[in-house]
C-alpha cells in the first residue's frame, strides 16, 4: 500500500450482517523517493546523451514537461550542420525567437540562442558564389544571438574578417579571454573590429588597469590590415594586441581616452603608428555622449600617415616631426571650428602634400538654397575654409568626399 488513510470494506447491501471493516496492509508503508535536483537530472541527461546518441535525448522530449525543460538545451548546446537549408531553418529559428524575447529585458540573452555552445558547420558544402552569400548572411544573422559560443576548430585559419563583435573586458587572472583565444587560431585575419561599452564616468579617475601575466604569448597576426577598437579604453585584448607585433597594419579606427589615467589607446598608438597610413580617431554616438581629447603627438607617432582623421575636441596643437614635414595628404575634422583653424593654419607649412581638409559630419548645401542660408552658420565656415585653402591648392570635401557645386 502507498497510502496512510484507513481504508474501510463494506459488506453487500443485502448482507445478513451490514458493517465496516478496515484493511489493514501487510507490509510498512514504503519511504518516499526524495526528488532529484535538476542538475542531478541534467548531468543524467548528458551521460544518456554520450551513451545513446541525441536521438535519445529527443525521446526524452515527450515524456514529460520537466524531461523537456531539461533536455532541449542539451540538444542545442552542441549544434552539427551539413546542409545550407537546414543552417537557414535554424537561424531564422534563432532569430525570431531573439525578436520576440522578454519585452522587459530581465534576460540579455533569449532561448534557444544562449544554449548554443558549439557550432559545427564544416561539413556544409556550397557550390558557387551565390551560395557563399547566402552562408555568410546566415551566419551575419547567428553571430549576434549566440552569445555564448566556445571551442574552435582547426578551420578558423580560414577566417579573413571579424567585424561587429560585442566585447566586454573581463580581468582574466589565469586563462585568456575566449575572444583572444579565438584570435590565436586566427593567424590570416585580415579585418578586425571590436566595439566595447564605453568608459563609465567613475572609472575615469581609476588608476586600476588590466594586466597579463609574465608568460603572456603574442598572438600571431601577420596579414591584419584594418583594426577597429571602438569605446575600449583598456582591457586584456587590447594589451594582447598591444604586446603583439602587427607588421601588416596600415588602417587603424580607435576611440580616444587622452585623459583617463588607466588609458592605453594612446599608447597603442605609439606603439603601432609606424606602419599606418589611415588613423582615424572615432567616439561612437550614445546617450550621454562622452568624447575626450585626442593626443597631440599623432603626426609624430605616425610619420608614414596619408589621412587622418580627428575626434572632438580637436586638439589645440599638433607637433610635426622633428624634421618638420609630414606626408599627410587627407585631413579629416568633424567641423569647421574657427579655433582649430589656427592650428591648421600653423600646421600648413610642415604638410606640403596635403590636398584635401574633410568635414566628417557635414554636407554641402544643395542647389537652390539661398545666398544667406550658404553664409550662415557650419555652411558659412566651410566656405571661408573653402576660400581659404583654395588659395594653398587644398580641396575642402564635406562628408560625401564632395566639393561645393
Amino acid at each position: 500500500m502507498t497510502s496512510t488513510k484507513s481504508i474501510l470494506l463494506r459488506p453487500r447491501p443485502y448482507a445478513q450482517c451490514a458493517g465496516s471493516f478496515f484493511l489493514v496492509s501487510l507490509l510498512p508503508p514504503p519511504k518516499p523517493v526524495p526528488a532529484l535536483p535538476s542538475e542531478i537530472w541534467s548531468e543524467i541527461f548528458e551521460a544518456a546523451a554520450v551513451q545513446a546518441g541525441f536521438p535519445a535525448l529527443w525521446s526524452l522530449l515527450t515524456v514529460c514537461k520537466l524531461f523537456k525543460e531539461l533536455a532541449l538545451p542539451l540538444l542545442y548546446a552542441r549544434v552539427e550542420m551539413s546542409k545550407i537549408p537546414t543552417l537557414e531553418r535554424f537561424a531564422e529559428r534563432l532569430h525570431s525567437a531573439d525578436q520576440r524575447w522578454d519585452s522587459l529585458c530581465r534576460i540579455p540573452w533569449s532561448t534557444p540562442g544562449r544554449w548554443v555552445q558549439s557550432l559545427d558547420l564544416s561539413r556544409v558544402e556550397f557550390v558557387g558564389r551565390s551560395q557563399a552569400l547566402l552562408l555568410d548572411s546566415l551566419l551575419v544573422q547567428l553571430f549576434p544571438v549566440v552569445h555564448f559560443l566556445h571551442g574552435y576548430r582547426r578551420e578558423a585559419v580560414n577566417i579573413r574578417a571579424l567585424e561587429g563583435i560585442s566585447y566586454i573586458p573581463s580581468d582574466y587572472s589565469v586563462t585568456e579571454e575566449p575572444l583572444t583565444q579565438l584570435l590565436r587560431c586566427c593567424p590570416n585575419l585580415e579585418e578586425l573590429e571590436i566595439i566595447g561599452q564605453g568608459l563609465d564616468p567613475a572609472e575615469m579617475l581609476s588608476s586600476i588597469s588590466h594586466w597579463l601575466p609574465a608568460s603572456f604569448i603574442p598572438l600571431n597576426l601577420p596579414h591584419l590590415q584594418t583594426l577597429a577598437i571602438l569605446s575600449v579604453y583598456s582591457s586584456p585584448l587590447l594589451l594582447s594586441l598591444l604586446r603583439s607585433p602587427l607588421p601588416a597594419l596600415r588602417k587603424l579606427t580607435i576611440t580616444p581616452f587622452e585623459e583617463v589615467p588607466a588609458a592605453i589607446s594612446s599608447l597603442f598608438i605609439a606603439t603601432h603608428g609606424a606602419s599606418l597610413r589611415s588613423l582615424l580617431l572615432f567616439t561612437p554616438k550614445s546617450w550621454p555622449t562622452r568624447l575626450h581629447p585626442s593626443p597631440q603627438t599623432l603626426l609624430c607617432t605616425s610619420p608614414a600617415l596619408r589621412h587622418l582623421s580627428l575626434e572632438k575636441p580637436l586638439p589645440s596643437q599638433l607637433a610635426l616631426p622633428p624634421d618638420g614635414s609630414h606626408p599627410l595628404k587627407i585631413l579629416s575634422v568633424p567641423r569647421p571650428d574657427p579655433q582649430f583653424w589656427v592650428v591648421l593654419e600653423r600646421l600648413l607649412r610642415g604638410l606640403p602634400e596635403l590636398c584635401a581638409v574633410r568635414v566628417r559630419d557635414v554636407r554641402w548645401l544643395r542647389k537652390g538654397m539661398g545666398l544667406r542660408a550658404q553664409e550662415a552658420g557650419v555652411q558659412g565656415e566651410m566656405r571661408e575654409w573653402r576660400r581659404r585653402l583654395l588659395r594653398r591648392g587644398i580641396r575642402v570635401l564635406d562628408a560625401e568626399w564632395k566639393e561645393c557645386e
